[in-house]
């Protein structure tokens, strides 16, 4: 089915209120907005994409990456692959094999996404002679390349990349990291030999430009006392010129943990902290200089902010709207953010939309997230936008399958 049987589409913005307390009342809506999802895959084989940060349609509009698998409720297992598929949307959605993978987690997928503007080349994470490695393919040829590591996030010109060590984030972030090998420097609690690297995407030169080490001696202070530290969510500038990433450390026997954002060249110097109060979670960048996150300040708590990360200077986001931690990104233009959140009290899971521009949020749709998709495994929504910014996918376990869906937004932006 296409939307919730234990509700109906949402018929204004502020029926949200109403009907989930735990969201902040949002301002009323200039019209309805009822926007159906549409299943692009089906059973009896799971399917999802994975992070919000990158999109799996083509420049075309036609193709769309996704992955496939045969359960759904359980973390897999080393050596237990993934396939990777292509959707054709113009026949029939019909899906077809690419690839298969070991190198895989449930929230991030294999990092699968195109290269650059091509419209052929994808990349994904493998294993290569018991390595982690990347390989590029050709969608249409099956002509593959290998690079010497894997990748996390590519510039928007597809020339370069920066990765980590998935085994550490396995063991220290349950769900983002791979099974497929033994994490080395287990048992140091930042070791220089890890951290982050710089690959090129065509020759596979890379290099260790920040070190674990490096990051726990970095403006340091008591926190960092007897934590394991690791990094997660690398994301380039819209030009390629930084890239920003979270910086995280617990101590063993510690549940939760601590994060601040910093942003680096791809040369990993000039080195600056952006958020540094303890919580920061889901970002995206504005501009070459700006980023939206969800975060702390001292003083104004959690909320959506933007950030110049050069200067240090932050504004507050959708204050009386985007009330929760939601996986949130711009559009192609900038006018719009998408996001959602975390399920609710009944385990509903809202999408919307906020016009920059006038501080409205348009709620699109909500989802039902049943109780066995949980820990590690959860189905999060993570929308993505289409490249033209008229359509948006995400990924829904409400059948109760794990499914790509597809929503067109196009009148919604127009308004």
């Amino acid at each position: 089915m296409n939307s919730l049987s234990r509700r109906e589409f949402l018929k204004a913005s502020a029926v949200v209120a109403t009907a989930n307390p735990l969201l902040a009342q949002p301002p009323k809506a200039d019209t309805p907005v009822k926007v159906p999802a549409r299943a692009v895959t089906k059973g009896p084989k799971h399917h999802f994409f994975g992070y919000y940060d990158k999109s799996p349609w083509d420049k075309t509009g036609r193709y769309m990456l996704v992955n496939e698998i045969d359960f759904a409720d359980r973390q897999p297992k080393p050596g237990e692959e993934l396939t990777l598929g292509l959707i054709d949307l113009k026949d029939g959605d019909r899906f077809t094999e690419l690839a298969k993978t070991p190198a895989w987690c449930w929230q991030q997928g294999t990092m699968l996404q195109w290269v650059g503007v091509s419209e052929r080349e994808a990349v994904f994470n493998s294993f290569t002679e018991k390595l982690p490695t990347a390989t590029v393919l050709d969608v249409f040829t099956g002509k593959s390349r290998t690079l010497p590591r894997p990748i996390y996030a590519l510039s928007t010109d597809g020339t370069q990349a920066v990765s980590l060590d998935f085994a550490r984030l396995h063991r220290l972030r349950p769900g983002y990291g791979y099974a497929t090998y033994p994490e080395q420097f287990a048992d140091d609690a930042a070791p220089e030999k890890l951290g982050i690297w710089w690959m090129d995407m065509k020759t596979g030169k890379n290099e260790l430009i920040v070190n674990l080490k490096q990051l726990a001696a970095f403006k340091a202070d008591d926190r960092f006392k007897d934590a394991h530290h690791w990094v997660n969510h690398l994301q380039f500038n819209p030009g390629g010129t930084r890239f920003v990433f979270l910086h995280r450390w617990k101590k063993p026997a510690d549940k939760s943990w601590q994060t601040r954002m910093l942003t680096a060249k791809p040369d990993g110097s000039d080195l600056r902290i952006t958020f540094d109060d303890g919580m920061i979670s889901h970002f995206d960048w504005r501009d070459d200089t700006t980023i939206l996150a969800w975060a702390r300040t001292k003083a104004d708590g959690n909320h959506f902010y933007t950030a110049d990360v050069l200067t240090g200077e932050t504004k507050l986001v959708g204050a009386d709207v985007l009330a929760q931690d939601g996986h949130c990104s711009y559009s192609p233009d900038r006018k719009w953010i998408l996001n959602d959140t975390y399920p609710d009290k009944d385990r509903m899971q809202w999408l919307m939309l906020f016009k920059v521009a006038t501080g409205r949020r348009y709620d699109l749709n909500q989802f039902h997230s049943p109780n066995q998709f949980t820990g590690p495994f959860r189905c999060d929504l993570h929308p993505r936008w289409n490249r033209d910014g008229t359509m948006v996918c995400l990924d829904g376990c409400h059948d109760p399958q794990r499914q790509l869906y597809v929503l067109d937004v196009s009148e919604v932006v127009k308004s």
